[in-house]
This record gives C-alpha cells, sequence and structure tokens, in this order.
C-alpha cells in the first residue's frame, strides 16, 4: 500500500473506528500514528520522538493558558455567574413576545465568555433557564431548542479552550484567534435572537412575553450583571490592549471569579477542591490528545499526504472555494460522532497542511489564486469556520450532546421536540457560516484593525 492517500485513508479509518469501540481518543491517535511511523520508518525513529515528543509539545508557553480557563470556567459554573446573566437579560428582553427565550441566548453568550465551554454552558443555563421558560408557558420544542443551541455559543466566543489548542496546533497567535472570533460570535447571538423572533412571529402561542420587571427588579438585575462585564472587561479587554498576554489575563479571571464566588458563598474549600481536581483531569486529557495529534502529524506528513491530497484536487480543476465548503462538510458530518475538541485534534494537523499547499502551492503556481489571501489570514478564517460547524455537531443527531444535556433536564419533553426545536437554529447557523464564507473580512477585520 504505497498510494499515500489509500494509505491516509486506511489509517483514518482504523482510527474513527478505534474510537467508535470506545477507545479513548488520545489512545487511538497515539496507537494509529505511532504504529504508523514504525511501519514507515522503523521503530527506532518512533523511540526517538517519543523520548522529545512530550516534553517538546506539553512546554509550549501557550498551553499553559489551558488549564487557567480550564479552571475560570470550572469555577464559573458553581459561582453562581449564570443565575446573574439570565437575571440581567431577562430584565431587558423578557417583556417581550419570545423574550425570556432571546434572554437565555443572551445569558448562555455571556455565560460562554467566562467559561469557554458549550456543554459547560447548555448544562449551567438550562437549570437557570428552563424553569423561567416553563413558567411562561413556552413550547417545549423552542424552550428546550434554544437552551440546546445557545449552548453552542461557548466555544466560540472568547475565551475558548477549543479555539486555543487550535491556535497552538496551526501556529497561530491566541490573541488575533480570540479577536477574530469576536464579531463571528456576535453575529451567532443576533442571528439565534432574530430567528426566536421569526419563530414566534409564525407561532405567537410558542413564545408568551413575560412580564415586564418593575423598577427596582430591573436595576437589581442590571447591576447583577456588572460582575459578569468586569470580568469579562478585564479579561479580553486587557488582551486585546496589550496589557498583558493571555495566560496572566486568564490567571486574573480565575482570581475574580473565586473571589465573586465566596462572596456570593457559592464556593468553599470543598468546590474549590472539586474545581482544581475537574481542571486537573480535563487538562491532563487535553494534553494526551495533542500528544496524540502531533504524532498523527508526523505520521501523515512522512507519507505525503497532504501534499498528494493537494495536488489530486488541483488536478481534479476543483475552485478552492470548492474545497473548502466540502472541507466543512466533512467537519459537520464527523462531528455528529465525536466532541468537538477531538474533531480538532483529530482533522486539523490533517486538513491544514492540505490548506496551505492549495493557497501557496500547486494552485498558486497554476494560477496565482489560492484562496487569495495570506497564509496567516487563511489559518485565521479557517480556524472560525471550523469552529463552527464542529460545533454543530453538538445539536445534530445521533450524537447532539447539547440536546441530550437539555433533555435530561426537560424529561418530560421528547428528544424529537427538543430535535425539532434546534433546526430553525442550525439553519441560523448556516446562514452565519454562508456569510463568513462570503465575506471573510467579517473574520479577519478585527484582528487586523488591533494589530494595525
Amino acid at each position: 500500500m504505497n498510494d499515500p492517500i489509500t494509505l491516509g485513508i486506511v489509517s483514518l479509518v482504523i482510527l474513527v473506528a478505534l474510537i467508535a469501540i470506545r477507545i479513548p481518543v488520545a489512545y487511538s491517535m497515539i496507537l494509529v500514528g505511532g504504529t504508523g511511523i514504525a511501519l514507515l520508518n522503523g521503530p527506532q525513529l518512533l523511540l526517538s520522538q517519543l523520548k522529545t515528543l512530550a516534553y517538546g509539545q506539553f512546554s509550549i508557553y501557550d498551553l499553559s493558558v489551558v488549564p487557567m480557563f480550564v479552571l475560570m470556567g470550572e469555577l464559573a459554573t458553581v459561582a453562581g455567574l449564570s443565575t446573574a446573566l439570565f437575571r440581567g437579560a431577562n430584565a431587558w428582553l423578557g417583556w417581550m413576545r419570545g423574550g425570556t427565550a432571546m434572554a437565555a441566548i443572551a445569558g448562555c453568550a455571556g455565560f460562554g465568555s467566562v467559561c469557554g465551554s458549550s456543554l459547560a454552558t447548555a448544562s449551567t443555563m438550562g437549570k437557570v433557564a428552563l424553569p423561567e421558560l416553563r413558567r411562561y408557558n413556552y413550547s417545549p420544542a423552542l424552550a428546550t431548542g434554544s437552551l440546546a443551541a445557545g449552548g453552542v455559543l461557548g466555544i466560540l466566543i472568547p475565551p475558548s479552550v477549543v479555539l486555543i489548542v487550535y491556535a497552538v496546533i496551526v501556529e497561530a497567535n491566541i490573541v488575533t484567534m480570540f479577536a477574530a472570533a469576536l464579531l463571528p460570535g456576535i453575529l451567532a447571538v443576533i442571528l439565534f435572537i432574530l430567528t426566536i423572533g421569526i419563530y414566534v412571529r409564525l407561532r405567537p402561542e410558542a413564545g408568551p412575553p413575560g412580564g415586564a420587571a418593575d423598577r427596582d427588579e430591573f436595576l437589581q438585575a442590571t447591576f447583577g450583571l456588572l460582575p459578569v462585564m468586569v470580568i469579562f472587561g478585564l479579561v479580553l479587554g486587557g488582551i486585546y490592549a496589550g496589557f498583558f498576554n493571555p495566560t496572566p489575563a486568564a490567571a486574573i479571571g480565575v482570581f475574580l471569579v473565586w473571589v465573586y464566588g465566596i462572596l456570593r458563598r457559592m464556593i468553599g474549600r470543598r468546590e474549590l477542591a472539586h474545581a482544581l481536581l475537574a481542571t486537573a483531569r480535563t487538562s491532563g486529557m487535553i494534553y494526551l490528545i495533542l500528544l496524540g495529534a502531533e504524532l498523527m502529524k508526523i505520521f501523515m506528513s512522512r507519507i505525503g499526504l497532504p501534499q498528494q491530497a493537494a495536488a489530486w484536487i488541483a488536478e481534479s480543476g476543483m475552485a478552492p472555494m470548492m474545497v473548502m465548503v466540502l472541507l466543512l462538510i466533512a467537519l459537520i458530518l464527523l462531528g455528529c460522532l465525536m466532541d468537538s475538541l477531538s474533531m480538532i485534534l483529530l482533522v486539523i494537523p490533517f486538513f491544514w497542511p492540505m490548506l496551505t499547499e492549495i493557497n501557496g502551492g500547486l494552485y498558486q503556481a497554476a494560477d496565482g489564486a489560492g484562496f487569495g489571501m495570506s497564509t496567516d489570514d487563511l489559518k485565521i478564517w479557517f480556524g472560525i469556520l471550523a469552529l463552527i460547524v464542529v460545533e454543530l455537531g453538538l445539536i445534530t443527531p445521533p450524537v447532539g450532546m447539547n440536546v441530550f444535556i437539555i433533555s435530561a433536564m426537560a424529561k418530560d419533553v421528547p428528544m424529537i421536540e427538543t430535535f425539532k426545536g434546534v433546526i430553525p437554529f442550525f439553519l441560523a447557523e448556516l446562514i452565519r457560516v454562508a456569510l463568513l464564507l462570503a465575506f471573510p473580512a467579517l473574520v479577519l477585520w478585527l484582528p487586523g484593525f488591533i494589530g494595525g
């Protein structure tokens, strides 16, 4: 089997099969990548790689931010930030038809800006918002669907752990990736709120208006948003303004969320110990998967798969933009089978080198075009698009982890109703992807503005 494309496809099929039989993603990638290198170049080379590879990967300074943001998310989950966010958003939006569901979306966006995890955003905001949606007699589909869809905002609105991992893999600047994600994240919130507005206009009974908050309640709920705004402003504002890089910014965020939890009497020694233990487990899992991804990248590089795939695509006459669309469709389909972090670590080491070949190699030599942007801009643009479509797997069958989480909270709502409820939001996400494909400036303008 000397054909690189055939060899690469077979190895990927074996990898997916190992994951399907519930072998952890990290071990599956290490097994396939390590075995491939040993078969190609002998076990001595593999052992030589392993001697320094782990240290080389884990000693990257940019990765030090991962456990800090993970800890920040763990503390935010138990600190009561979600309640304050939802109360504030509901005070502003709840009086409208569908307003409580819109408030849930805004709350998910705010919590995602502190937490950085889609699953945590869905589960935490679900506990807070679902009782209110039921109290105002929202339809089961809209209530559960809006919460499941709102959870996907957690991965893109910075800070995002998955975004950091992507930046490390493709050697992008983390601050630049955070800046690139901000406008697409805001666009998602706007589209989701518009989706709810259209939904309740077509089906007024699905989202009855809530009662308007009185003056004292409105002011109290609005002031309750200040701690979140301060944390978000100091962490991301400090990063964008250049006062500090992401690692100390994350440390400041951890400290502020911890103090907020102590003042609210939500975080004690037991909660802090639990958060630290969960952070260690999550960070260890991420680092081990990164090691496996690096072995897979070395294996793919040694068989020349990205170059051969790019050459095959160039010879087929397929336009670069069509290649991008097909890759995004593949990510949507694969995202239905595994979680977002595993997906990014699995496919980016394969997809990214192929895209660079298309952008600056064979296509550039053939027609001087490629994607019409620099490699640095391409890694930013593709990264944001990839994260969006991978997260769609959280609201689509057969996995749909966000749907399972919300369904576990709303046991009286059939899961099919929740899947029906997320369809309008899925379509809104496709519109967002189309806009970002058609107008890359939506992704690239803010990084360029901040970078001068």
